[in-house]
């Protein structure tokens, strides 16, 4: 399995066996990281990381990551970055990638990260679009292979507004991987047909079945897995709160939800979750609507079921992985 040089913009670019290949570079790092044994598989390299949103995890994950691998890292936030604004996102990338090894994205359209890769000499990846977000996916699945051992012919619930990164994501490496996916969602919040008719040929070839709900009880039974994300994603107005809260509290994560599930059923969510008002959009939005929470309650976020640290924490051993993948000649057994 050789993947350097490749660009890591959406999961859709990859066959099931590359993704398992990831994850499994990314448990035997995350392995040698708890061991205290070194791993700098690019070493003197140097990674620039362009974030037009903003990000504690992201960020955070590829800094150290790309640190324990042992590159130099650049962060351009958006007061310190000219992409789009004074220079061209085809200049950006011609000029960065002539300086540095890799490029990472976090912001708007996935137009613009697939710019940066068609014009980048380097490998470049997505750390966040409006439409994808493949890194937390890959975190996503580690964690879920952790916690029950396997992936295939998982039951995964995604609870909420199913249109944009998370939902598209997370169903196409359901789709991908062989995890049985189900968007739960109010109608007019499902994905894009077209992405979901390819993700019905992806399903083929695993086994996947892929399932709409508008029914929260009925979607969750039998569930393994019981996700969802904000309902208001950075960037968008705070004016669609009260549309978006109108529709989708049905939809809220809680415990008789969670009750409605298996018995084993964890909880899951990228981060950050508005599931008390100790945040200042949790406090102002619980306020003016009303609301101890959001889109899950306290009591499930605090609860025994739920797995986000876990879930975060391996947004950088899984970062880890697609870089040192796509910058250096892995073998197919990393640790040894």
């Amino acid at each position: 399995m050789n993947l350097k040089g490749r660009d890591f913009l959406k999961l859709l670019d990859f066959t099931a066996e590359e993704i398992f290949f990831l994850l499994d570079l990314a448990a035997e790092l995350k392995a040698k990281k708890k061991a205290g044994i070194p791993h700098r598989l690019c070493e003197n390299k140097n990674v620039a990381l362009i974030f037009e949103k903003t990000s504690t995890r992201t960020r955070c994950s590829f800094e150290v990551a790309a640190h324990d691998l042992g590159m130099g890292v650049t962060y351009l936030d958006p007061s310190c970055s000219q992409i789009g604004r004074k220079e061209s996102i085809a200049d950006t990338a011609r000029v960065l990638s002539s300086m540095f090894d890799g490029i990472e994205y976090r912001g708007y359209g996935q137009e613009i990260v697939e710019k940066l890769a068609e014009f980048s000499a380097v490998p470049v990846w997505n750390g966040l679009t409006n439409e994808f977000h493949p890194t937390q996916i890959l975190a996503d699945f580690l964690t879920i292979r952790e916690h029950f051992g396997y992936l295939k012919g998982i039951n995964f619930v995604y609870m909420g507004d199913a249109r944009y990164n998370m939902g598209n994501s997370l169903m196409v490496g359901c789709a991908k991987l062989g995890l049985n996916f189900t968007a739960c969602a109010p109608e007019g919040y499902f994905p894009d047909e077209k992405l979901v008719e390819k993700c019905r040929e992806e399903a083929k070839k695993s086994g996947a079945i892929l399932r709409f709900s508008t029914n929260p009880e009925e979607a969750v039974r039998n569930a393994h897995v019981v996700y969802t994300d904000v309902w208001v994603s950075m960037g968008e107005p705070f004016e669609v709160w009260r549309e978006r809260i109108d529709a989708l509290l049905p939809y809220q994560v809680n415990e008789k939800l969670m009750r409605a599930a298996s018995e084993d059923a964890v909880f899951m969510h990228c981060l950050p979750s508005y599931h008390n008002h100790e945040t200042a959009i949790g406090k102002e939005i619980g306020e003016k609507f009303g609301l101890e929470a959001l889109e899950v309650t306290e009591e499930v976020f605090e609860g025994k079921r739920a797995i986000v640290f876990e879930e975060a924490e391996n947004r950088m051993h899984t970062i880890k992985a697609v870089m040192a993948a796509t910058l250096s000649n892995v073998p197919n057994s990393p640790v040894d």
